[in-house]
């Protein structure tokens, strides 16, 4: 095979993947049912075909757009393994003399790429599209050792793997019980029937048009308990995906991290760059864990799995003809006059957001702004016709002052530009009232908060408070830049605050965030005893990184 057969096979698998995402689409029970492996799989193929369309067509040039595209382009737990697939596969046939690439070289590029599929996740299950890729590229080895042509291994693969798919309900059992195989590895033997039809003219196999599983077993897959009391990936509410420049000397050490707090963990690429996916309950602990390892996840996506599943559960079970009072209800928001949706940078922030009434909190701060996009779809979430955001950052402020013009709703932006000024507005926040009511009233309460924080210092400079050397500690008034610098947090933060907390000051609000320790507070605590004995202290976890203490004084 040349580079144009790669190149039509990939273009042919996508094809098929697009007429085949519905029936693919109804098997997907796994790991959670909610009905998308086929079109995340199309999704992740059509960025690889546009990749290709740009790319001349050389083989080396082709196994680099696969490679490339796959990685920037894949979506969810099945897209991100299919490109970790694909990838084994370009950088197979990409080392192949003279643009040619042989039964020997295919069937290498298959152990390879099951390799790589393994490797990219944290936790493999048998029974998953990883079983079914092992043993067709079982096949295709064996196959080479008998002398076999292109067309025998490739078949050989295919035979294996359609056997492998129908045994993983055997190995699955929530498969058995929705009385399906698996979606991922139905979808990737549409990969060896394109390559079968690019090499011997093989017609594509037509979609299945069947049912799929009944309204009962979809029920009965919707939350899988475990009788030890342990957390089943079904449980676990939130699908988060992101882009991720990490050193890959930190790579195995950051899926570590994220196996503390989800499943379906999955990541793929090298040198420097990395597409990740996780489930989780804790949205802002898996986007800090790679910024405390020194990375940085951008394109940064957040899917509620929880309504995804209800969604495609009520559209299931009305396609199966169940009765409406049957089907499974999407959990709704309070209804409210007008709601609030915030920008947090911790998941202690989050929770105390929640407390205050905020009903929709979107994650981000310094570094990590939230997109228009993400903005929007938490705002057209809200069970009222009125919205008020607080951007919490004065760089993400210009992007929730557009969601108006982009929603029927009517929004309104408080502009904050902290964490602080955003809970002392919450304090004034009526959801009864209209959003131009709020507006007014917690525009005022957070003007009245003078903020400072923390943070370490990245290169040297100079700053009207001195010179600063790289690791310094460095405190920062808003408005004011750098005011203090210190080799310790707590020297930092005491001088910052013998600024901050003027004569005319109350309460003073703080903010613990990653690093910050018990013994550090407990100094910074007793020097406001010792020179600020008039003002109260409140002192909350904000879980924010970046930033040990962030503090709000009124």
């Amino acid at each position: 095979m040349g580079a144009d057969d790669i190149r039509r096979t990939v273009v042919t698998f996508r094809d098929a993947m697009r007429a085949h995402a519905p029936a693919i689409n109804r098997l997907n029970v796994y790991p959670v049912p909610d009905g998308d492996t086929g079109t995340n799989m199309a999704r992740t193929l059509d960025a690889v075909v546009a990749e290709l369309d740009s790319a001349d067509s050389a083989m080396d040039s082709t196994c680099k757009a696969i490679s490339h595209g796959s990685l920037m382009g894949a979506r969810g737990n099945s897209g991100v393994i299919l490109s970790q697939i694909l990838r084994g596969l370009a950088g197979t046939f990409g080392e192949s003399d003279g643009g040619r690439v042989n039964p020997a070289r295919m069937a290498e590029a298959l152990k390879r790429a099951s390799a790589a599929a393994y490797d990219a996740v944290l936790k493999p299950i048998e029974g998953t599209i990883l079983t079914v890729v092992r043993e067709s590229a079982d096949a295709a080895a064996a196959a080479v050792t008998n002398g076999a042509t292109m067309s025998a291994v490739l078949r050989a693969a295919r035979v294996a793997g359609r056997d492998a798919l129908a045994r993983t309900p055997e190995m699955l059992p929530v498969l058995k019980e929705a009385g399906v195989v698996d979606a991922g590895g139905a979808g990737f033997l549409l990969l060896l029937d394109s390559a079968i039809h690019v090499v011997d003219g093989d017609p594509m196999p037509e979609p299945d048009e069947s049912a799929g599983p009944s309204a009962g077993q979809l029920e009965a897959v919707a939350i899988r308990h475990h009788e030890d009391g342990s957390t089943d990936v079904s449980e676990l509410r939130y699908e988060v995906m992101f882009l991720l420049d990490l050193d890959d000397s930190r790579s195995a050490e950051f899926k570590s991290a994220w196996g503390t707090i989800g499943d379906s963990i999955v990541m793929v690429g090298g040198e420097g760059l990395y597409n990740c996916h996780i489930h989780t309950n804790d949205i802002g602990a898996a986007i800090e864990a790679p910024i405390l390892l020194g990375g940085r996840p951008r394109q940064i996506r957040v899917t509620d799995l929880f309504e995804e599943v209800a969604e495609e559960h009520a559209a299931r079970e009305a396609e199966l003809g169940a009765p409406i009072h049957q089907r499974p209800q999407t959990p709704s928001l309070p209804v409210v006059t007008c709601a609030v949706v915030a920008v947090a940078s911790g998941d202690g922030l989050a929770e105390l957001f929640g407390q205050l009434g905020v009903h929709g909190v979107v994650s981000g701060g310094q570094t990590l702004n939230p997109s228009t996009a993400e903005l929007l779809a938490t705002v057209e979430h809200m069970n009222s016709r009125q919205v008020v955001i607080l951007p919490n950052n004065k760089n993400i402020i210009p992007v929730a002052q557009q969601i108006d013009a982009l929603t029927t709703k009517e929004v309104r932006v408080v502009p904050t530009t902290s964490m602080p000024e955003a809970l002392a507005a919450l304090v004034s926040y009526d959801p009864q009232a209209s959003a131009e009511s709020n507006v007014r009233s917690m525009a005022s309460a957070a003007q009245g908060v003078a903020t400072g924080e923390v943070t370490r210092a990245v290169r040297a400079t100079s700053t009207d408070a001195g010179p600063v050397s790289e690791g310094d500690w460095i405190g920062l008034v808003r408005g004011d830049g750098v005011v203090a610098v210190s080799g310790s947090v707590v020297g930092a933060s005491t001088a910052l605050l013998s600024q901050l907390v003027t004569s005319d000051r109350e309460l003073l609000t703080i903010l613990t965030g990653e690093g910050a320790i018990g013994s550090d507070t407990d100094a910074i605590v007793g020097w406001l005893v010792e020179n600020r004995a008039d003002v109260t202290v409140e002192i909350h976890r904000g879980g924010q990184p970046l930033y040990p203490y962030l503090f709000g004084v009124e």
